[in-house]
């Protein structure tokens, strides 16, 4: 059996993150599969024993396409030990990175009809030099606002790749669920 990793996102920092989580279930011994939740692929669930979602924040908000699989696969997406990451650039500050103190994992929890198991935030990456200019004016002047990188030259990561390991250890000791 294996462990499903899909992922949504912007930029492609959800992308390495949900890689890296693959890399670190590998070396405990289990095999994934790590999927763009965007492709639509056709998702055979009997081969998984686990699935994990990573989705990213722009301007406030997941990808729609978030919610919408979300309500397509609910069953599955229940019936299975389960996780989720969020990946957002307010998670650089340490007081706003856990699913409890990050607003807006904290509202997707308590909206979503999904309930994994267990969840953690990541702070995700500044990449000026790729964004259109629309976008790059918007993400600096929130930068601004909240006393960030404002150098428009500038990549940044802030992803704390030890918690993406602990989490990784989190997700490979998630136990089957018991059928109802």
């Amino acid at each position: 059996m294996k462990t499903l990793i899909l992922y949504s996102t912007r930029d492609g920092q959800t992308r390495e993150i949900a890689t890296r989580l693959g890399a670190e279930l590998k070396v405990s011994g289990l095999e994934s599969d790590i999927l763009n939740l965007h492709d639509n692929a056709s998702i055979h669930w009997a081969d998984y024993d686990r699935v994990v979602l990573g989705a990213s924040i722009r301007y406030g908000h997941f990808h729609r396409s978030v919610s919408a699989f979300i309500q397509k696969h609910l069953q599955q997406l229940n019936n299975l030990p389960s996780a989720f990451f969020s990946v957002n650039l307010v998670a650089r500050k340490p007081e706003k990175n856990t699913p409890e103190t990050n607003s807006y994992t904290r509202k997707f929890l308590l909206n979503s009809p999904w309930h994994p198991d267990c969840c953690a935030v990541f702070a995700g990456a500044l990449r000026y030099p790729r964004y259109g200019w629309l976008d790059k004016f918007m993400i600096r002047l929130i930068m601004k606002m909240t006393d960030g990188e404002t150098d428009t030259s500038k990549e940044v990561v802030y992803t704390d790749w030890q918690q993406v390991s602990f989490f990784a250890v989190e997700i490979a000791q998630l136990g089957s669920k018991q059928q109802a």
